[in-house]
C-alpha cells in the first residue's frame, strides 16, 4: 500500500487525478462527436466543419464571375471531379469571390462548398433554367400547383457528409421575378427553394448569407444531423411571399443556432406533411434545438411549428430568441385533417420587442392539398411550456384557440412579463386549452388555467377549459 504523505506527493495525486478526469470526459466526447456538433451529457455543442484533402477553385473548371456567364456547367464539372474523392475524405470546391450566375446544380456527398468573402453565388431569373421534380411524397402536392415543382437552385439527395461554408459568401436566389410572377398568377408550377438537401446526413451550413430566394429558404427534407450557425437569412418583409427562413421538414436530430433572419414569411417553420400525404409518410420532425437568434418577419411568425405537421413534431426546444418588428412571435397552427401532433415543445429565454401577437396557438388553418383528405384526422397538442418570456409593445401577448376537436393540453407558463400596447381587458385569450400557471406572471392568464404557487402547489383552479374570450379586434 503506497500512502501519500508530503505536500509535493499530494499535488502530485491531484493533478494524476485532474488528468484521469480529463481523460475521462475526453473520451466520452469522442465516443459522442457528431459531424457538425457533439452531444455531450445531452447538451449539443458547436464542432467546426472538417478540413478536406483536396481542395479545387471554380475556375478551374472554367467558371466565371462576372454575374452574366453562365457557370452551371462549371459547376457540374467541378462537382463530378470531387465526387471522385468520397473515399478520400472528400473535397472542397471554392467559389471565389465575383458573381457566379448560375442555374440549378446538385451537391455531391464529401463535399464542402466554401464561398469566399465578396463571393456571391446568383440564380439565374428565367425559370426555363430550373428543372421540374416530382411533388414531395409528403405534400402529394406542389404546395402552390398541382403536379411537380421547380428544383432548388441548390440541391442535394441521399448524400453523406455536406458542408456548406464560407467567409459570409452570398447565395441569392434573386427571387423578384419569381415572386411578381407569382403575385400574378403567371407561374404554372411551384417556385423551387434557394438551398433543398433531401434524404441525407451529415449537413453543415455555417458562415453564408442566403438572401431573396424564389420560395422558401432552407428546406432540409427528411435529413438527420444537420447543423445551421451563423447563417444570415435576408429577403424584403413586404411582396415576397413564402420566402421563410429555414423549414426543418421531416427532419430528426438538428441543431439552428446563432442566426439572423429577416423575410417574407415565418422566419423558421417546423413541418412533417401536409394531411393525408404527411400521415401516409409517417416522418416526424423530432429532437431538435433552436436557440439564440434574432429574427423577423413582418406577414407571419418568428418561428411556426406547422402548419404541414401530419408526420408529428416532438421534442423541440426553442430558446434565447429575440423576435421584433414582427406580426407574430411564436405560433403552432393545424386543422382537422393534418393528424399527426404536436408535443414535447419548449419554449424558454424569449424576447418580443413590437409584435402584434406573442405566442399564438391555432387550430382552424385549413389549407389543404385537395380534397382527398381525412376531416376526423385530427391533431394531438399537448405538454408545451413556455418560461421566461419579455416583451414590450406586445398587442396581444397570448392567444391560444383550441376547439372542441381540437383541445389543447397541459400547457405552462411560468416567469413572464410582456408590456402591452393596448389596455383591454382580453389580452391572454383562450379557447379550449388547459394547463397551469406558475407563480405571478403578466398579463393576468384566462381563466383555463389552474393557477399555482412557485413550490407547484395549487392555488386557484380554472374555472373551465372551455371558456372562449377569443378577440381579433386586438
Amino acid at each position: 500500500m503506497v500512502v501519500f504523505t508530503s505536500h509535493k506527493s499530494t499535488s502530485f495525486f491531484f493533478v494524476f487525478l485532474c488528468v484521469a478526469a480529463l481523460g475521462s470526459v475526453f473520451m466520452v466526447w469522442q465516443k459522442n462527436a457528431i459531424n457538425g456538433f457533439l452531444v455531450l451529457s445531452g447538451e449539443q455543442v458547436w464542432e467546426s466543419p472538417k478540413l478536406r484533402p483536396v481542395v479545387f477553385n471554380l475556375t478551374d473548371f472554367g467558371g466565371v464571375g462576372d454575374g452574366v456567364t453562365l457557370n452551371t456547367q462549371a459547376f457540374e464539372r467541378a462537382v463530378s471531379v470531387v465526387s471522385k474523392f468520397g473515399d478520400k475524405g472528400g473535397a472542397q470546391l471554392n467559389v471565389p469571390p465575383g458573381f457566379w450566375l448560375t442555374a440549378p446544380f446538385n451537391l455531391t456527398s464529401h463535399m464542402t462548398l466554401f464561398l469566399a468573402h465578396e463571393a456571391v453565388i446568383l440564380g439565374i431569373q428565367d425559370e426555363k433554367y430550373w428543372p421540374l421534380m416530382p411533388a414531395l411524397p409528403s405534400y402529394g402536392y406542389g404546395r402552390e400547383h398541382p403536379g411537380p415543382r421547380y428544383s432548388s437552385l441548390i440541391h442535394g439527395q441521399h448524400l453523406k457528409d455536406v458542408v456548406i461554408t464560407g467567409h459570409n459568401g452570398t447565395i441569392n436566389g434573386q427571387g423578384q421575378t419569381w415572386w411578381t410572377k407569382h403575385l400574378n398568377n403567371l407561374l404554372n408550377h411551384t417556385r423551387g427553394p434557394l438551398v433543398q438537401i433531401m434524404w441525407s446526413s451529415d449537413i453543415v451550413i455555417s458562415n453564408v448569407t442566403l438572401r431573396d430566394s424564389p420560395f422558401w429558404t432552407l428546406h432540409p427534407y427528411d435529413c438527420k444531423n444537420v447543423t445551421i450557425k451563423n447563417v444570415t437569412i435576408l429577403a424584403p418583409v413586404y411582396l415576397a411571399p413564402n420566402t421563410d427562413g429555414i423549414d426543418p421538414d421531416s427532419c430528426e436530430d438538428m441543431l439552428i443556432e446563432d442566426c439572423y433572419i429577416s423575410v417574407g414569411d415565418d422566419a423558421i417553420a417546423i413541418k412533417s406533411g401536409w394531411d393525408q400525404y404527411g400521415i401516409a409518410y409517417g416522418k416526424p420532425s423530432k429532437n431538435i434545438i433552436i436557440r439564440n437568434l434574432i429574427v423577423r418577419s413582418n406577414v407571419s411568425a418568428g418561428i411556426s411549428i406547422g402548419s404541414e405537421m401530419s408526420g408529428g413534431v416532438s421534442n423541440v426546444t426553442i430558446e434565447n430568441i429575440l423576435v421584433w418588428e414582427s406580426r407574430r412571435a411564436m405560433r403552432i397552427k393545424t386543422a382537422p385533417g393534418r393528424g399527426g401532433y404536436v408535443r414535447q415543445i419548449t419554449y424558454r429565454n424569449l424576447t418580443f420587442h413590437n409584435v402584434r401577437v406573442g405566442i399564438v396557438i391555432k387550430t382552424n388553418y385549413n389549407e389543404h392539398p385537395d380534397a382527398g383528405y381525412d376531416p376526423t384526422a385530427l391533431p394531438i397538442l399537448r405538454d408545451i411550456s413556455f418560461t421566461s418570456i419579455r416583451g414590450k409593445g406586445v398587442r396581444v401577448p397570448v392567444r391560444i384557440e383550441g376547439s372542441k376537436e381540437i383541445p389543447v393540453r397541459n400547457v405552462t407558463f411560468q416567469d413572464m412579463n410582456v408590456g402591452i400596447t393596448y389596455k383591454k381587458k382580453h389580452i391572454f385569450q383562450c379557447a379550449f386549452v388547459e394547463g397551469q400557471v406558475i407563480g405571478t406572471i403578466f398579463p393576468k392568464p384566462c381563466r383555463n388555467f389552474d393557477q399555482l404557487n412557485e413550490q407547484g402547489e395549487l392555488v386557484k383552479p380554472a374555472v373551465s377549459q372551455n371558456v372562449t374570450d377569443i378577440d381579433y379586434e386586438i
